[in-house]
């Protein structure tokens, strides 16, 4: 009888072993893996963005290069603004600096090429092989799942029901119906990039102070260097910060365009500083919309319809500039047609 016990025991005790789950890494390591990957993913959006960032604050001297002879720089060091055209009181370009046609295609093809060439540095791959860990197995249970019952549904109880996996096993149907859902979310980042960039490549050019010692190709740098030094603070800022009615933050950015295009036909603003301090605020409510816009995405779908929501969100961005180029450029020649 002892025996039998005692072997019931043993085999008790070897099915407990088995049923054992792998142990996960120590805390040590985890912490690693988890500043790893942060620096990784840090370095991965800075070269990302770096080449479009340096285009676009470039872009008045790109266009300004067309109207200098010889082989003078196109880089004015003098402080001194020189109108290019004296007939309009903006200092127009010929071409505005508004994302699509911004340039004539053989100044675009000439001028751009090493910009577009800096998207295919090899610091990026460095980064996602040397840098980013695969992600642990996760368990089912526990935080995981109380953390799924805790969503809130984005696409609310009329999506059918969708079998585990990637987002590409969902049908057409499920993808229309999570895309339904996500407008809440897409539609006021659009308004929000139309009108940062409406404001941008189409105003800045054209706010243009000549009580100042800056040059107008000096203006246009730091407007740009206040617009990313506002998104890179306020993208940055999701731990301290979320806001989840992003909707505000569209209206706030198109208070922001009205006033500044009000401002480049009255010219009531008595100085470049308070443009500068509308421009830093124009760059945090812009980051602030990208970042809070995908975070939100991110806790209220489900697993299987999270890759696909993420995806379909980035059109946003890329509608919001597209539109507002469209209109920047005849309003770019209107305004520069004034005396």
């Amino acid at each position: 009888m002892g025996g039998c016990a005692g072997s019931r025991r043993r085999l008790s005790d070897s099915e407990g072993e088995e049923t054992v789950p792998e142990p996960r890494l120590p805390l040590l390591d985890r912490q690693s893996a988890h500043w790893k990957n942060a620096v990784g993913f840090w370095l991965l959006g800075l070269c990302n963005n770096f080449s479009y960032v340096v285009m676009l604050s470039a872009a008045h001297d790109i266009l300004s290069h067309e109207r200098t002879s010889g082989n003078q720089s196109h880089v004015d060091p003098s402080p001194t603004p020189i109108p290019d055209n004296s007939s309009s009181r903006f200092d127009c370009n010929s071409v505005s600096t508004a994302p699509p046609g911004s340039c004539q295609w053989d100044l675009c093809c000439w001028k751009l090429c090493p910009g577009c060439l800096f998207s295919f540095r090899g610091d990026q791959p460095m980064c996602y092989f040397l840098l980013l860990t695969s992600p642990e197995p996760q368990d089912p249970g526990g935080e995981e799942e109380a953390e799924s019952a805790a969503r809130q549904p984005l696409i609310g109880t009329e999506a059918p029901e969708s079998k585990p996996g990637s987002s590409s096993s969902l049908s057409f149907q499920e993808r229309w119906t999570v895309f339904k859902g996500l407008l809440w979310y897409i539609v006021p980042l659009v308004v929000v990039y139309f009108a940062e960039y409406f404001i941008n490549q189409g105003l800045f050019e054209l706010l243009f102070f000549r009580n100042t010692s800056l040059s107008h190709a000096q203006q246009y740098r730091w407007y740009q260097m206040l617009y990313q030094a506002g998104v890179f603070a306020s993208r940055s800022s999701l731990r301290c910060c979320q806001i989840r009615f992003t909707w505000a933050l569209a209206l706030l950015q198109c208070l922001n365009l009205v006033f500044l295009l009000a401002d480049v036909w009255f010219g009531f603003l008595p100085s470049i500083y308070l443009v500068f301090l509308i421009v830093l605020y124009e760059g945090l409510l812009g980051g602030a919309a990208y970042v809070n816009t995908f975070h939100n995405i991110a806790l209220e779908t489900s697993d299987e319809h999270r890759e696909f929501a993420m995806a379909a969100t980035c059109i946003s961005d890329t509608l919001g500039i597209s539109l507002s180029g469209l209109l920047a450029l005849p309003l770019h020649d209107f305004l520069c047609q004034l005396s």
